[in-house]
């Protein structure tokens, strides 16, 4: 699964009890991943497990009106990571009701039903916004919001066609953010510059924004983005327009690509303090050890190639089985997989 589809997540910034909550996404639009949630949800709870600081919910009802694709149809602004902030849920429908089919070539995935409910149980109020997709962005291939807007603290990065209402939604979250002490840098971008469809191959609004040390933010562009013309010269103009924004970094993800994935498909962010962060399972945590840990495990485990006729070799479920039983066990997760029976973390 692609980790911004796992779950939404709201800081204890954000929260009326000031925790941090976790909804792990039902993806109940595709079969195949809604088979994922039960195990995501027990993921998160091995990982943040202190009941005092962390709010685990149950994904929502896996109904068509309660549609959950997770972080990818969800952004956070704020004055800064640790401030209280501003989340905008984008949808696609309305869930409710008859009629509402608002594109033609492809489905809407996430409700406004199932917006409302996740920020309804992170006890958000008036943090929580709800943008609608443009159907026009929808047909172009933007399934999820993180294909057509990307946001780090107050710096928002996305495509002109990306909601309905565009320019009433930014005035919006401007507004949102200013009542929490921070100023909204929108940088919009139209169609004459990058067209949907261009920004939809490219993956242009699925990079990421983070911010470095000393206060600027760096985008992390897929390689695409560097080999289409007229998206590689608004990138050239990006770091001179006076934002935050003042590097790019290409990463080359083309298999991720090819599979409908960017780099914003990382983008499920947990917001932690100091005392949520020692609170944190420690055994998750990327050092030196551990990538090199994982580097051999992946070696060990992964097939060079899979066919079809392996997925019904009942070789390949006890290969599998023992690589995810290791890979809990490196990681000190305990048992979160079926197969194991959960005895360590029931």
């Amino acid at each position: 699964m692609w980790t911004a589809n796992a779950a939404t997540v709201s800081p204890s910034a954000d929260t009326a009890d000031s925790r941090v909550h976790f909804t792990p996404a039902n993806l109940v639009s595709q079969l195949h991943r809604s088979l994922e949630a039960p195990t995501t949800a027990r993921v998160l709870k091995a990982i943040f497990s202190e009941e005092s600081l962390f709010a685990h919910h149950p994904p929502l009802p896996g109904a068509v009106t309660l549609a959950d694709e997770g972080a990818a149809n969800h952004m956070r602004l704020a004055p800064a990571h640790g401030r209280p902030g501003v989340e905008a849920f984008v949808f696609g429908r309305a869930g409710l009701g008859t009629g509402d089919a608002p594109t033609h070539k492809f489905p809407a995935r996430q409700t406004l039903q199932a917006t409302q409910a996740v920020a309804r149980g992170h006890q958000l109020g008036d943090a929580a916004i709800f943008i609608r997709q443009n159907p026009t962005a929808i047909d172009a291939g933007a399934f999820h919001n993180d294909v057509v807007a990307v946001a780090n603290e107050n710096v928002l990065l996305c495509h002109a066609q990306a909601w309905e209402d565009q320019p009433n939604a930014i005035k919006r979250l401007a507004r949102a953010l200013r009542s929490r002490g921070g100023e909204l840098i929108a940088i919009t971008v139209n169609a004459r510059q990058i067209s949907l469809a261009e920004a939809v191959r490219t993956y242009l609004f699925n990079s990421q924004i983070v911010t470095l040390n000393d206060g600027s933010m760096a985008l992390i562009a897929p390689l695409e983005c560097r080999h289409t013309p007229r998206v590689r010269a608004f990138l050239d103009r990006l770091p001179e327009m006076g934002t935050p924004i003042r590097k790019i970094h290409f990463v080359p993800v083309r298999q991720s690509m090819r599979n409908g994935g960017g780099p914003a498909c990382l983008r499920l962010r947990v917001v932690l303090n100091e005392r949520e962060l020692a609170a944190t399972h420690p055994g998750v945590f990327l050092t030196p050890y551990l990538f090199d840990a994982l580097s051999a495990w992946i070696k060990r485990h992964y097939r060079d190639e899979l066919r079809p006729a392996d997925l019904a070799d009942p070789k390949l479920l006890d290969e599998s089985r023992r690589a995810l039983d290791e890979l809990t066990a490196l990681l000190g997760l305990g048992s979160i997989y079926d197969f194991q029976g959960f005895s360590q973390t029931a």
